[in-house]
């Protein structure tokens, strides 16, 4: 059975001090000042340089002995979580390149036992990607988290639901619910949970997509105890399949946690209360939060 059989609290298994603090202090500083230039670049070359910058500064920092453990709290353009058992914390951000795409960028930190760097980096390959593979770190299908979920089943290793706000382009705007676990050590993205409509395949992750000028609920909403959402729909019968012209219809649809399965649920009675991660993750250049909480 489901631990509660629902969205389960896992306790904590690494605890380290922050002996370095002072160092990643200045860390820090650095890479705000890097993060701010790559955003200013007009260039695509002259941000793509910037951000190499930026990603060789952050791992000098990550290998500082006790990182794990410092929040980059001031890095507003990175999103970081941190799992609630302590054992990992995933690091994103993205770059928005002259033509209205986006690149991805991330990694995965372990805790380690010694406080020692073990990190996964996150390749993205979202256009060579199907939306709904099994893909490692190397074939990441790139997203900026904002959310995490530790799900514990029969007492097997725990999965984590990561909601996520994934730029498209110029038109469209996407959202993602996907999972992660671990197998062997080795990080793995998506699984197969995921029900859509009665009598279809299970899915391997969840992807939203909808007009760029338009902002979508995603959300945990304990009230409920599900994963909540914005019905999506076009604003024209005739538009179906053509996402930049959708958007939520008023109703809001579900995920519920049952024996391992997301199952969804339509038609929720939800009230959509306002919350400003709706707007940040609509329009993220304006950005000045960062979403970096887990929920239980």
């Amino acid at each position: 059975m489901i631990i509660s059989c629902a969205f389960t609290k896992l306790s904590a298994q690494h605890t380290y001090q922050i002996d370095n603090k002072a160092q990643l202090n200045a860390y820090q500083d650095s890479l705000i000042s890097l993060s701010e230039e790559t955003f200013a670049s007009k260039d695509d070359t002259e941000r793509l340089e910037k951000n190499a910058l930026f990603i060789k500064k952050f791992i000098s920092a990550l290998k500082t002995n006790g990182s794990f453990n410092y929040g980059f709290d001031s890095l507003k353009r990175v999103s970081i979580i941190k799992s609630p058992d302590n054992t990992f914390r995933i690091i994103t951000w993205f770059l928005l390149n002259n033509d209205g795409t986006y690149r991805y960028y991330g990694t995965i930190q372990m805790g380690t036992t010694n406080g020692s760097l073990k990190l996964f980096p996150l390749t993205d390959n979202t256009n060579y990607t199907d939306a709904n593979a099994l893909t490692s770190n190397k074939n990441w299908f790139g997203t900026r988290y904002y959310e995490m979920i530790p799900v514990l089943v029969n007492g097997k290793p725990p999965y984590y639901i990561l909601l996520g706000w994934k730029g498209n382009n110029l038109k469209t705007t996407k959202k993602v619910i996907e999972v992660l676990s671990f197998e062997k050590g080795e990080p793995i993205f998506g699984k197969n949970i995921f029900e859509t409509k009665k009598n279809e395949a299970l899915k391997n992750r969840v992807v939203f997509e909808y007009s760029k000028h338009n902002a979508m609920t995603l959300k945990v909403d304990n009230k409920v105890n599900m994963i909540v959402f914005d019905h999506l729909a076009p604003y024209d019968p005739k538009m179906v399949g053509n996402y930049e012209y959708y958007g939520s219809d008023l109703s809001f649809d579900g995920y519920r946690l049952t024996w391992g399965k997301l199952s969804l649920v339509e038609d929720i009675e939800l009230k959509n209360d306002p919350s400003p991660n709706d707007d940040f993750y609509g329009k993220p250049v304006k950005a000045s939060t960062i979403i970096t909480k887990s929920i239980h």
